[in-house]
């Protein structure tokens, strides 16, 4: 079974900005969002699309199922969504031996930074950047499905900006 193994914080501060390796564009949409998974289709700088299943359980470990789609298929299914669309601009940015995603949102959430980080095993040890703030790995305010929910928008905790 696919798994990931995620951790996700707050960004505090922009320290790092001067660390990025690269960016990319991301729209994403859910196309459900039951109890036991979500189903989402992301488009990654207009050029490439996937097709995403995510068990909702809270936590660092979730099972996830992804697939590459035709961008053409892709487009079509933003349009079968629930909620927003969302926009976010994802930094790769190598520190402390591992590649960090740091996700800039945009429009409805426009001052939300959020850095993930995937790891091998739930008890892995890292360090932690001078720019991570609080950790919210467990916060369903934070999941991507949940920031899709027009009527969560705004109601998050006061923290949201970099």
């Amino acid at each position: 079974m696919a798994r990931e193994i995620e951790r996700k914080f707050l960004v505090a501060g922009d320290g790092w900005r001067r660390s990025v390796r690269s960016a990319a564009s991301i729209r994403q949409a859910y196309l459900a969002r039951p109890d036991a998974a979500s189903i989402r289709v992301r488009i990654i700088d207009e050029r490439e699309a996937f097709l995403t299943i995510k068990s909702s359980q809270p936590g660092a470990v979730r099972a996830e199922f992804e697939y590459a789609v035709p961008m053409e298929d892709a487009l079509h299914l933003l349009h079968l969504r629930t909620g927003l669309v969302i926009r976010k601009r994802r930094h790769i940015v190598p520190a402390g031996g591992f590649e960090w995603e740091v996700d800039v949102f945009e429009d409805e959430h426009a001052g939300l930074v959020l850095a993930e980080l995937e790891l091998d095993h739930r008890e892995s040890d890292f360090e932690r950047p001078a720019w991570i703030g609080q950790e919210v790995t467990g916060d369903p305010r934070f999941y991507n499905a949940n920031l899709a929910v027009p009527m969560l928008v705004g109601a998050g905790p006061g923290a949201r900006a970099a």
